[in-house]
């Protein structure tokens, strides 16, 4: 029990001195299982000292010493891989060597041993790719307590005499097995620790991402190319500080900021083999230069040592890449993987958010021309006629009516997809109705009855002249009594209500005729820009009257 205590003594300040690397970037590899040379070096000198403590403050007992010099062997292996544990149980068991007694070659074999079996333990759950095992604290128990068994075994059959071996094996086996095995697992519990500690920091790429997105807001509206990547690139470089940014379409190289631009150039075809396969699988490919390794395709003097790639999804498919690069002698946090995939998402949503942009303006400009080509010659060809004949009766009023067409086609030809006043509609619509009435004569009444305080209303251009329009061609012109066109307003809580009705009711609630083209592109214009719950709705009493109701959100101008 004595053996015990003092032993655990040693494991306590093997403890503190861990706590204590938790403060400093000598932790870092330990964490992080980096196995560059500068980290495996790190490793070797920290656990090397480690050993030697654990000798120097071992006890001595029956012409040898009771040691913790195990728990540095053992944890290099685990932590560092075969290559490390076996030289930090290599030179731990020389400087044991070096100290003399009838156990000191059995000790130097058996220390050496014991790192090269954690290694070997590390080597296996690596290429099982179980490596996050390795910080479990009760496996590593289980290994520690094995590599003891085995250094006691080696004490029976290397040290001389033999019955000096068994008695102190006798004496120190339980302890030893006890402490080391313990405090190998406490150790590597306060790594895990600060693991998850590190993985907590990730969520901190939270705050980097959203301020990714808010600084590339609006950018990729002006498409997927190399002058708005570059600018995202630079972005990101600048946010995250990794090393370099590349971005890609499906078949090139998009932009790349940071080390390697020299030979990394914008317009050049994708030439790495982990970019196209991130691309056909439609997965993240890591390459962290441990479990799987990195290899500029471009150049062997490139900097770079490893990367992420995250694929950039559209609607149903793959458009491209961010990739994410560290250099050799740099560790590729956890925390730039987590945010790596973050700002993926974020630069995805963007650029389908600008593919919809411009679809939507595409359509918009598309049915605008398509009401233009539907209003413009049937009613110019109408408005013709009728000044051929007020011309020959009554030259001013034909001046006139020259006066209010040429105002109404100059106001068509110029609007364009954006919105406009209430009163201004209301005016671009009193031209139009001049002209009619001219043609029409006694035969078309006209009224428009809408608060004044109404008339700077938002609207979408072209929102109520359609539907007068309408109303006239399939309505009241096809009376043989004096046909009356109103347009009158409400309001509904927060909503407006502008009502076109004519005196027909020849118009059906869901007309399946393409004379009902103008209102359904006005229907979706309004729906578009306000929401499902907005738009038009039709309502007609056959052969008294058709209204169609224009549902918006109040908003007024300015």
């Amino acid at each position: 029990m004595d053996l015990i205590m003092k032993l655990t003594q040693q494991m306590s300040l093997y403890l503190v001195l861990a706590y204590l690397l938790t403060k400093t970037p000598v932790l870092r590899p330990m964490v992080d299982l980096a196995v560059h040379l500068p980290h495996k070096l790190i490793l070797y000198v920290t656990f090397s000292v480690f050993c030697i403590m654990g000798t120097y403050f071992g006890e001595q007992t029956q012409g040898a010493i009771a040691n913790t010099r195990a728990m540095g062997a053992i944890l290099s292996g685990l932590l560092g891989g075969p290559v490390t544990g076996f030289f930090v149980g290599l030179t731990g068991g020389l400087h044991r060597y070096s100290l003399g007694g009838f156990t000191d070659l059995a000790c130097a074999i058996s220390t050496t041993s014991e790192g090269l079996f954690a290694g070997l333990m590390h080597l296996k759950l690596r290429r099982s790719h179980q490596l996050e095992a390795l910080f479990d604290p009760f496996r590593v128990f289980a290994i520690a307590l094995t590599a003891e068994v085995m250094q006691m075994g080696l004490i029976l059959l290397i040290a001389r005499p033999f019955v000096d071996a068994w008695a102190l094996v006798q004496t120190i086996a339980i302890p030893m097995m006890l402490v080391n095995s313990l405090g190998a697992a406490l150790f590597m519990s306060m790594i895990r620790d600060q693991r998850t500690m590190a993985e907590k920091l990730s969520s901190s790429h939270s705050a980097k991402a959203l301020k990714i997105a808010e600084r590339s807001v609006g950018i990729l509206a002006g498409g997927f190319n190399q002058d708005t990547t570059a600018r995202i690139a630079r972005i990101i470089y600048e946010e995250t500080k990794v090393s370099a940014v590349a971005i890609t379409d499906r078949d090139k190289l998009l932009a790349f900021i940071g080390t390697g631009d020299d030979h990394h150039i914008p317009g050049t075809p994708i030439s790495s083999g982990l970019t196209l396969e991130a691309i056909k699988q439609n997965r993240v490919v890591f390459a962290d230069g441990v479990q799987r390794q990195y290899q500029c395709s471009i150049s062997d003097q490139c900097q770079l040592g490893s990367s992420l790639i995250v694929p950039l999804r559209g609607d149903n498919e793959v458009i491209g890449t961010v990739k994410l690069y560290e250099k050799k002698k740099r560790i590729f946090l956890n925390l730039n993987y987590t945010l790596g995939e973050g700002i993926a998402r974020v630069l995805s949503n963007q650029i389908l958010h600008g593919r919809y942009v411009e679809q939507k303006s595409l359509l918009t400009q598309a049915e605008l021309k398509l009401l233009h080509a539907q209003v413009s010659p049937h009613f110019l060809f109408n408005a013709l006629n009728t000044l051929a004949a007020v011309t020959r009766r009554t030259p001013d009023k034909a001046r006139a009516l020259i006066l209010d067409l040429a105002s109404f086609l100059r106001t068509n030809l110029k609007r364009g997809t954006g919105q406009v006043t209430l009163a201004e509609e209301l005016e671009h619509i009193r031209t139009y109705l001049t002209i009619e009435q001219a043609r029409f004569g006694d035969r078309l009444q006209v009224e428009i009855d809408v608060d004044e305080a109404l008339k700077g209303q938002i609207l979408p251009t072209f929102t109520l002249q359609p539907l007068v329009e309408n109303a006239i061609k399939h309505g009241t012109s096809t009376l043989l009594e004096p046909g009356r066109v109103k347009i009158w307003s409400q309001t509904d809580q927060d909503d407006l209500l502008l009502i076109v009705e004519d005196n027909a009711g020849a118009y059906p609630d869901k007309p399946k005729r393409s004379d009902g083209l103008g209102l359904n592109i006005v229907d979706r214009r309004i729906k578009n820009l306000h929401g499902q719950e907005y738009g038009l709705e039709t309502q007609s009493e056959p052969g008294i009257a058709t209204r169609v109701f224009v549902r918006l959100p109040r908003k007024q101008e300015g």
